[in-house]
């Protein structure tokens, strides 16, 4: 038996929402909250207990129908055994610092520490089991997310954001000011993308490229000539944030955190009004952020219907939530 300890962060995304599965760019960061697994590789199936579940995962290597199993949280590791078909399993416990039901890719830092866990190494292609773990992803859950959460979990960089380009899979490491804190604040109302209305935006904002192509290379002057007020709604939200992604780069590497907040708000307005995924109750939190002296701008992180806001602020200025340090991506080391 090979002990071993797998890790993965959660990710939180600063800006670019609902632009991933359109193929466009974001800026997420990989998170210092993550899922951790110890354990020991070279058992004949996949045994997993979790402080936070009073059931375990038990998945045997020939799993069919991962989401059949039960209980619910053992079908995203169901799914992961049915990608890669390991030829050993294994037996472990899994920790995690990451809330649930927030927005910060709980789910996808436990599929990448299982992935890591069944693989045994993590000197694999990191955007192939990006990729990997997207599938299982949309097996475990029904959910046909982007690629974004799986991939900042696998490329975190330390002190960086990452610029990332979801058709090509490009990502470069954005600095972050050091002179900024990162803080997420959980508004309250728990989310279940399963269950909201993600899987229509995503298929309303493919409608919309039917009409005009690649939604990244289209222009607020193609997104008018869609006749459909609704999908021109989803399209302008995806065109415009495209733009606000190039812009909140630029301001961070020119050290801009105010023009960069601004971004942000501006992102949760077109998240409001155009793709209409925020709640009251979201709404509420960043008006009641943006207006506290030392934040310089707040959204929605993640995929709406409630979960957390994120907000960058002067270091100190919050004493809510949680002020998250960019990490590195995830690993797996034999101990």
């Amino acid at each position: 038996m090979t002990p071993f300890v797998a890790r993965a962060p959660g990710r939180v995304n600063l800006i670019g929402g609902h632009t991933d599965y359109a193929g466009g760019p974001v800026v997420p960061m990989a998170i210092d909250l993550q899922t951790v697994i110890a354990g020991q590789g070279g058992h004949e199936r996949v045994v997993l207990v979790s402080r936070d579940e009073p059931e375990p995962a038990e998945v045997p290597l020939d799993v069919r129908d991962p989401g059949a199993v039960r209980p619910p949280w053992a079908r995203y590791v169901a799914a992961v055994v049915a990608e890669l078909r390991p030829r050993r399993g294994v037996i472990g416990e899994v920790m995690t610092s990451i809330p649930i039901g927030t927005g910060l890719s709980s789910s996808a830092a436990l599929e990448v520490a299982v992935a890591l866990a069944l693989l045994g190494t993590d000197d694999v292609d990191r955007r192939e089991l990006a990729q990997t773990c997207q599938r299982a992803e949309l097996a475990a859950s029904g959910v046909p997310c982007g690629i974004m959460d799986q991939l900042t979990s696998l490329l975190g960089v330390e002190g960086h954001a990452l610029l990332m380009d979801c058709t090509t899979l490009d990502v470069t490491p954005v600095p972050l000011p050091a002179d900024v804190a990162v803080v997420v604040i959980d508004s309250g109302e728990r989310r279940a993308l399963s269950s909201s209305g993600y899987a229509d935006r995503r298929a309303e904002v493919e409608r919309a490229a039917e009409l005009v192509g690649p939604l990244p290379q289209a222009s607020l002057d193609d997104v008018e000539r869609i006749d459909d007020p609704v999908l021109r709604k989803r399209a302008r939200h995806v065109v415009t944030e495209i733009a606000r992604v190039h812009e909140f780069v630029a301001a961070l590497q020119r050290g801009d955190v105010r023009a960069a907040g601004q971004l942000m708000l501006a992102s949760h307005a077109s998240l409001r009004d155009d793709h209409e995924v925020t709640t009251p109750t979201l709404d509420a939190l960043v008006e009641r952020l943006a207006a506290t002296p030392g934040v310089h701008g707040a959204r929605l992180t993640g995929g709406g219907w409630g979960g957390a806001v994120v907000a960058l602020a002067d270091p100190g200025v919050l004493d809510v939530g949680w002020t998250v340090q960019p990490s590195a991506g995830a690993s797996f080391t034999a101990t």
